[in-house]
């Protein structure tokens, strides 16, 4: 058994360890030339961390035209923790939380490469596949 943390807070200033990792992942890594917007202030921050060292992390907050509806965002997982179900985690504890929250469904748009991880999670794609950058994504939704 891990001793995996998970802590979730809201405003991206509460959350420097989920700033630093979405830098990482998004702007260095994958390319992305913006990161930040003005959701982050409002939004909860997840940080997973195992002995200190940051591990993944997501985003949520509340649709502002639908009632009840909650989005996902910002997950990502440190490199070298790929492929342990660290993303799962993350999406599973982001859903719990909009649940407590009093959210029905989830929405999110999701990297391309990713459907099919969501789809194992009960997500179902909808819509056309767009670009957001250079990125292919596509929206996905879940009923809670």
């Amino acid at each position: 058994m891990t001793n995996d943390e998970i802590t979730m807070v809201q405003g991206i200033e509460n959350a420097p360890a989920a700033a630093k990792l979405r830098e990482e992942v998004f702007l260095q890594e994958q390319g992305f030339s913006t990161e930040f917007d003005e959701i982050d202030p409002i939004a909860w921050h997840l940080t997973l961390t195992r002995g200190g060292e940051t591990l993944a992390v997501g985003r949520l907050y509340p649709a502002p035209e639908e009632p009840g509806l909650y989005i996902v965002g910002r997950v990502a997982v440190a490199k070298p923790w790929r492929g342990q179900g660290l993303g799962r985690d993350v999406a599973l504890a982001l859903e719990q939380k909009a649940r407590l929250l009093g959210g029905r469904a989830i929405d999110l748009s999701a990297q391309l490469h990713a459907q099919g991880f969501y789809e194992k999670l009960g997500y179902a794609a909808y819509g056309d596949i767009y670009l957001d950058a250079h990125c292919p994504h596509i929206h996905m939704k879940k009923q809670l």
